[in-house]
């Protein structure tokens, strides 16, 4: 396998780390978040956007069906094949915890002084008014989603590189022979 595809797996892996890493430390009390900040999430956003439109890319270049995919990434090392399913599966979680933390408030926001969110339950839909504090953990939680999803999506990038890679490397070993 070529380098560009180590570079360009080990950068989304290391996206998706960041992104796994302060999704978690949402949940620590008192953890300042750099997503607060403007510039952080820009530079994410920047390296983001590439890695994940490059990807597609990349196995669209190498004219495979998704079985041949399968078996390339298949082919990978045990431990590269454990490694990015753990990730995987641990923003799934993060994800879910997030996602299902039993509130039905999302896009809180601030007018005038007074705090509102957007009430998602059947019989009750439309914005409400809320507490400071109640403000805050929706916050918190929109904010995991926002971290865990695009982690997932890094991960996913990470794999279809790997998987394309090896494709191209059998088919430079193919065409040697």
């Amino acid at each position: 396998m070529g380098w560009t595809y180590k570079l360009h797996a080990g950068v989304a892996i290391g996206l998706g780390c960041l992104l796994l890493v302060s999704a978690a430390l949402t949940w620590l009390p008192g953890a300042p978040s750099w997503t607060e900040a403007g510039w952080p999430v820009g530079v994410v956003a920047l390296l983001l956007v590439p890695v994940l439109v490059a990807a597609p890319v990349r196995v669209l270049l190498t004219r495979a069906d998704r079985r041949a995919l399968w078996w390339a990434f298949r082919c990978l090392p045990g431990g590269v094949q454990a490694g990015l399913g753990a990730l995987a599966l641990t923003g799934i979680v993060l994800e879910g915890l997030g996602a299902s933390g039993g509130s039905t408030l999302q896009a809180a926001e601030v007018r005038e002084g007074r705090y509102y969110a957007f009430e998602t339950a059947p019989y009750a839909r439309g914005t409400v008014e809320i507490s400071r504090s109640r403000y805050l953990a929706v916050l918190e939680d929109d904010r995991r989603v926002w971290l865990t999803a695009p982690e997932v999506l890094c991960v996913v990038a990470a794999c279809a590189v790997l998987a394309a890679g090896e494709l191209r490397r059998a088919d430079r070993g193919a065409a040697r022979s």
